[in-house]
């Protein structure tokens, strides 16, 4: 039996198998509605054999968005648009899931596919970004720091955005604390010099997230509660891979099921060397430490050094991101080269 083809269930929704699609910004939304890109995009990875889909970081306010193409959760039009999506994954016989996330001082950006880089200014299209303090990223615009109204605000947006995934039949929910995004923000100190009960020490700047799982998981009871962290800043002085064990236990006892492990993004000054597999040790370790379920994520693009990941009990569950944009249908594939039954669809079954 192969490890990566081994449903895994979580609160009673089984994926059929571990080879799961990562969250991968599309920057084709208006308005924050998604559209027929995103059905096609999502529902062809149900079709071509993944166990989990999840959508796009979709962002629980307006200012969250990463750019103005971002897709969002904060309306109910938006909800109602998301729907047939998650049906037509459902239907292709995967799980969908979505992730919640705002991105505080890397929000208000131009989108990556216009080839810019840099903020959008409120006179052209963007608005006035936040974070846990007054520092800009990079040559971004400087952030508004929030106040304690604001941070009420942050709860109540991941919430209501949870609400309305379920509404939609989205069955997982992640919630994005990872990639230098405003949750990630609060935890690092090198981003939150914050003195109230929100900044200084380990346990005030991990309030904001535990205060955000615990309302997600109240809003979403039945859902399968996922967390992203960035494990290690890769930069001196920043978040590392202590901390994210222990935050990932408080994570826990907040309500989340799942850790998927990823690193950096918080500063320009980090240090990652990239390569296959250059994440799934952080993955292992809190996993190791926690006894949690963990997803490990980060150039995973070959099924067999997926499977020994698991087969070593590194990691629960694979994400994988561009090998799935090479090949829509790489779980098909990965099923032929580790000999496993193939997840396709009826309509394909003759090609296997």
């Amino acid at each position: 039996m192969s490890a990566l083809f081994t449903p895994l269930s979580i609160r009673g929704i089984e994926m059929r198998n571990r080879l799961w699609v990562s969250p991968m910004c599309q920057y084709s939304a208006v308005e924050g509605m998604p559209n027929d890109w995103h059905h096609v995009h999502l529902a062809q990875f149900a079709a071509g054999g993944a166990g989990l889909v999840i959508a796009e970081a979709s962002a629980v306010s307006p200012e969250g968005r990463i750019s103005p193409d971002d897709a969002g959760l904060w309306n109910d039009a938006q909800a109602e648009a998301w729907a047939p999506i998650v049906a037509a994954v459902r239907s292709r016989g995967a799980v969908a899931g979505v992730q919640l996330s705002h991105a505080g001082r890397k929000a208000s950006t131009t989108p990556p596919l216009s080839g810019e880089r840099g903020s959008v200014a409120p006179d052209a299209g963007g608005w006035t970004t936040v974070g846990p303090s007054a520092i800009a990223y990079s040559t971004f615009a400087e952030p508004v720091a929030l106040d304690a109204a604001g941070i009420d605000d942050v709860v109540d947006d991941f919430a209501a955005a949870a609400r309305r995934a379920v509404r939609a039949g989205f069955e997982v929910v992640e919630v994005h604390a990872a990639h230098g995004y405003l949750l990630h923000q609060f935890l690092s100190p090198l981003t939150n010099h914050r003195t109230d009960a929100y900044g200084g020490s380990f346990e005030n700047r991990v309030r904001l997230l535990v205060r955000v799982v615990e309302a997600v998981r109240a809003a979403a009871p039945d859902a399968a509660l996922f967390v992203r962290f960035s494990a290690t800043d890769a930069a001196e002085g920043g978040w590392d891979v202590a901390d994210t064990v222990a935050a990932a236990r408080l994570a826990a006892e907040a309500g989340a099921d799942l850790i998927d492990v990823s690193s950096g993004g918080l500063v320009p000054q980090q240090k990652i060397v990239p390569g296959p597999g250059y994440q799934v040790d952080y993955a292992a370790t809190v996993r190791r430490e926690t006894g949690l379920l963990v997803s490990a994520v980060g150039m995973i693009d070959d099924p067999t050094f997926g499977e020994q990941i698991l087969a070593d009990d590194r990691a629960d569950a694979i994400m994988s991101a561009r090998e799935w944009l090479r090949d829509p249908h790489y779980a098909l594939r990965a099923a032929a080269v580790l000999g496993a039954d193939s997840p396709a669809p009826a309509q394909y079954l003759r090609a296997y």
